[in-house]
């Protein structure tokens, strides 16, 4: 088994020949890996209604945090030098860059190779796979983003450094830090938007809920209340209400949902119209 294999293995929840280790270990990378082994510990919890699918999100938004705070870390350090610049041993600099260069891009890569296999993540439900975006798993992804940050970071150092050396313009290394800081805020941002929006229960697609409406909405079925929202990369749950002169049973309208992609869990309530009998069924 090759580590990029293993790597891809752990990242789906399942176990490796051997346990792959994290020579780029940081704070985000450390909070993505406790979140991936928590969700897997807990995954048959009876205690988690609907699985531990949002773990994941919860450990994005908190990488989010740490990525927000090191921009503003790196902002500081970069105003500070630009405003008192300090002496630069170039030659030493610019290989420590180049290294942790290359250790971010083959992290980066696994990452993003690891994206496109982990599907598993704490639910036992069979799904069809649809939208990416319905399958976006933002734990993973704040990993890769920390990853490519670092690696964006040093790309502008490297550039700095060559351009202090050769032409003596030692005040670009700051201003790259300013831009590096720039550029690591903005995915931290978007990062806690998406994480957030799934932690809120946002309704993850609105296509997807107007798809369930064409679906339900047949003859004198009308769909009169539709909660919908993500329970983790690749589930979501929707809970509805249909109003009907002649209802069916509730199972008659899960039926009418196979094959929408990623639905997981499936509760329908079915009420008669006031002319017809007061009881609804609800499954």
């Amino acid at each position: 088994m090759t580590s990029r294999e293993r790597v891809r293995i752990a990242l789906a929840h399942r176990t490796p020949d051997r346990t792959p280790i994290d020579l780029d270990s940081t704070p985000v990378s450390g909070i993505a890996a406790g979140a991936y082994a928590y969700a897997r510990r807990h995954a048959r919890d009876p205690g988690f209604s609907f699985g531990t699918g949002k773990v994941g999100d919860l450990a994005s938004f908190a990488s989010a945090i740490v990525l927000a705070m090191v921009a503003l870390l790196v902002a500081y350090e970069s105003a500070m030098r630009l405003y008192a610049p300090v002496p630069i041993r170039f030659d030493d600099a610019i290989a420590v860059a180049v290294v942790g260069l290359a250790v971010n891009l083959v992290s980066a890569w696994l990452l993003n190779d690891g994206h496109h296999h982990a599907h598993d993540h704490g639910h036992g439900h069979g799904h069809d796979h649809g939208h990416h975006h319905l399958h976006r798993d933002h734990n993973l992804r704040s990993a890769y983003l920390h990853v490519l940050a670092d690696a964006a970071t040093s790309v502008l150092a490297i550039a700095a450094l060559l351009a202090g050396r050769l032409y003596g313009l030692i005040w670009l290394d700051p201003v790259m830090g300013l831009a590096g800081a720039i550029l690591i805020g903005h995915w931290s941002i978007g990062l806690m938007r998406n994480a957030g929006a799934v932690l809120t229960d946002a309704v993850p697609d609105p296509h997807l809920a107007e798809r369930i409406r064409e679906r339900l909405e047949i003859g004198d079925d009308r769909l009169a209340d539709l909660h919908l929202w993500r329970v983790g990369p690749g589930h979501t749950a929707v809970m509805l209400t249909i109003v009907s002169d002649q209802p069916q049973e509730p199972n008659h309208y899960k039926r009418q949902l196979r094959g929408l992609p990623s639905l997981s869990h499936v509760t329908v309530e079915v009420q008669r119209c006031p002319h017809g009998a007061e009881h609804g069924l609800a499954a």
